[in-house]
Parts: C-alpha cells; sequence; structure tokens
C-alpha cells in the first residue's frame, strides 16, 4: 500500500509553486474570479431551458476539461491548476483563487491527498448551498492509495456520470441537455480514447513493463498491462522521496535482462535515478514512452492529451513486441 502523498521538495526545480495567498482564504468576496477556462465543446444539440449558467471550479485542468465539455453551453469551468510547470501537490493558493472557490456551485477535487490545498480552500470558502466532488471519494480510494485516478479509464467514466448528475441536480431544467452532452462526450468525443484502450488491451494484455513512479500504474492496470517496477520505487518517485538502492538495482537487473518490454516515463518529473533509467531502456533497445501528470499543452483537451499518449505507448509496445 502507498504511503500518504506529502509535499514533495525533492520534486525538480522546473516544478513552479505560485506564491502563497493564506491570509486571502478567510477573506475573499463571493464573486467568481476567472483564473482559467478549459475547453469548452457544446457537443450535443443546442439546449433550451432555463438558460442558466452552472460556476465551476476544478482543482485541476484534467478534470475541468471534462467538466467543461460535459457542461457546455450551460457551465462556465476555471480549473486552477493549468500549468505544466506546477506541481499539483506543492500548489499554493492565490487571492484570485479563494474568491473562484467562493463564488462556485459546483467544485471538483482530486482528493486522495493529492491536492489537500484544495480542502483547504473550500473549507475557507463555504459555498451557499455548494456541490463538492471529491474522486478519491467516489471511486473509493482513501487517503495512501495511489491518487492518479485520472489514468483509470473505469474512473474517469465514474467521474463522467458523477458530473453529468451534479449538474442535472444543479440545473434541472436541463437535464435533458446535460444527458445529450454526456452521450455525446462518451460515444463520440471520447470514441478514440475507448478504441485505443480496447485495442491495446486486446494485443498487448499480460505485457511486463517498467515505469518512472506511480502515475503509470492505474493505466497500466486499465491497458492490462504488468508493472514488474516496485510499488516501492513507485511510490518515493511519485512522493519525491528518495528509492532504496535496492530497488533500483531490481530495477536496473529488469532493464539488463529486457525483463520489460517497455518503459514508460513521467517527463514532468524526470530526477536523476529516471533519466538514468531512461537512458538504460535505450541502450538496450527498449523502447521508451513518455506520460505527463497534467495537461499537456495546457491548452490541450483531455481526450487530445490521454490519446497521444496512448498512442505513443501502443507504438512502443508494437516495437517491444512485433504485433
Amino acid at each position: 500500500m502507498s504511503t500518504v502523498h506529502t509535499p514533495r521538495s525533492a520534486r525538480p526545480s522546473a516544478r513552479i509553486a505560485l506564491v502563497t495567498a493564506t491570509a486571502a482564504l478567510t477573506a475573499v468576496t463571493a464573486t467568481a474570479c476567472s483564473t482559467s477556462s478549459s475547453n469548452t465543446s457544446d457537443t450535443a444539440a443546442t439546449g433550451s431551458g432555463s438558460g442558466k449558467t452552472i460556476q465551476v471550479v476544478a482543482a485541476e485542468n484534467f478534470w475541468g476539461s471534462i467538466a467543461s465539455q460535459l457542461g457546455g453551453s450551460h457551465v462556465k469551468v476555471d480549473s486552477i491548476i493549468t500549468n505544466p510547470s506546477t506541481d499539483p501537490h506543492d500548489y499554493e493558493p492565490t487571492a484570485a483563487d479563494a474568491r473562484t472557490v467562493a463564488g462556485a456551485q459546483y467544485a471538483i477535487v482530486n482528493g486522495i491527498g493529492y491536492d489537500a490545498w484544495a480542502d483547504r480552500l473550500l473549507a475557507s470558502n463555504p459555498g451557499s448551498g455548494r456541490t463538492e466532488l471529491k474522486v478519491g471519494d467516489l471511486v473509493g480510494i482513501k487517503p495512501g492509495g495511489n491518487p492518479h485516478r485520472w489514468y483509470s479509464p473505469d474512473n474517469v467514466h465514474q467521474v463522467i456520470e458523477k458530473i453529468t448528475a451534479g449538474y442535472k441536480k444543479i440545473d434541472p431544467a436541463d437535464a435533458s441537455y446535460f444527458d445529450q452532452q454526456k452521450t455525446a462526450f462518451e460515444t463520440k468525443t471520447l470514441a478514440g480514447y475507448n478504441t485505443l484502450i480496447a485495442d491495446i488491451k486486446t494485443k498487448y494484455a499480460g505485457t511486463p513493463i517498467g515505469a518512472s513512479e506511480s502515475i503509470v500504474t492505474p493505466l497500466a492496470e486499465g491497458l492490462g498491462l504488468k508493472m514488474l517496477t516496485p510499488e516501492t520505487f513507485l511510490d518515493a518517485m511519485s512522493e519525491g522521496s528518495d528509492p532504496t538502492a535496492k530497488d533500483k538495482a531490481t530495477i536496473d537487473q529488469q532493464i539488463k535482462n529486457k525483463q520489460i518490454k517497455i518503459y514508460v516515463y513521467n517527463s514532468q518529473n524526470s530526477t536523476p535515478d529516471v533519466q538514468a533509467q531512461v537512458k538504460a531502456a535505450r541502450a538496450e533497445g527498449i523502447p521508451v514512452a513518455t506520460v505527463t501528470e497534467t495537461l499537456t499543452p495546457a491548452g490541450a483537451t483531455f481526450q487530445q492529451w490521454q490519446t497521444t499518449e496512448l498512442k505513443g505507448i501502443e507504438q512502443a509496445l508494437a516495437k517491444a513486441t512485433g504485433k
């Protein structure tokens, strides 16, 4: 079992923590201030009804992108974490973030110790009748478990269902519109994402892989791939702590003996240990695939980001196995 995620001071210096504004958390206005809007895609037919716009805040832009596309023209989504260089674990909220949260009708946070600052923001800025979705609670992962639920295809679909239900409860007059949005998003917008997952699982299930950190674990599970990297190493890298010499030696042997077919690493957390493993894997002819923690580029939609990464993994598996 993974340990509770704590601020990762050992993260590379490229990770940028924004200015602390703790005093602003309790002294805020109720007016929402936009921090960043996810791409809005009105995928269903133009809706009629209340003409209402639900104010939504998402702690991270990967959830914000989904929320924006599900809500279409009836929501305005502000995502707090939008810069690929910002570490969601270590983020320090600003006064603008506090105002956004105070004015939101719907708040989406990841939970599971990943964004504890978001819990503090919500507690410091109680909104009147605000709906709150904590992904960890929804999918039944407790603090100490793997928080990277946006890399679990099953969990992503659970979140889609829950967000839609939340919109319908807040704005029942537009319930049919939100149902149309959800259907279009799941069957059309996510078609490429769903197809890639199914194809990789069908063709490469059981293939042994290595990875740089625990962000890859939910995806490997969703794709049916076999993770050989010790969980203790994956957790240490995700949490910014030093991996053990034993774990590093195990991984070195896995690479040297080609026990793993591909190596997947988070390019936003490429420590010297990870860089050495990537170099060793390439030297042994083991294909390397890349993932990132947040939307890359920052303006990408959830599905653009994920399908690009899935294609990279599929290509690496094809090269490694000849399938």
